[in-house]
């Protein structure tokens, strides 16, 4: 899963460099308007990527991983239910 998150990543941010480079490489020339505008959409796209970097999925189970310390984890365990007490 993390791969997919990558890819889609990489190819967000290539679109928001992509975008960039056509705005005011080549469109331009045609209008400045829809240059400015391709800008504010390429200008979006850094913020979305990291999030979708940064999700987790349904089978990242991170809340599941021991903290390391004994006490809080016998703790946090009997509150999810995990451990029943005699």
């Amino acid at each position: 899963m993390f791969a997919r998150r990558r890819h889609a990543y990489f190819a967000m941010m290539g679109t928001c460099i992509a975008l960039f480079v056509l705005a005011w490489g080549v469109v331009r020339l045609w209008s400045i308007p829809v240059a400015v505008g391709m800008c504010v959409v390429a200008m979006v796209i850094p913020p979305l990527a990291a999030i979708v970097a940064n999700r987790r999925g349904p089978e990242d189970r991170w809340w599941d991983d021991p903290s390391g310390d004994p006490k809080s984890d016998e703790w946090w365990d009997e509150l999810d239910g995990k451990h029943h007490r005699p």
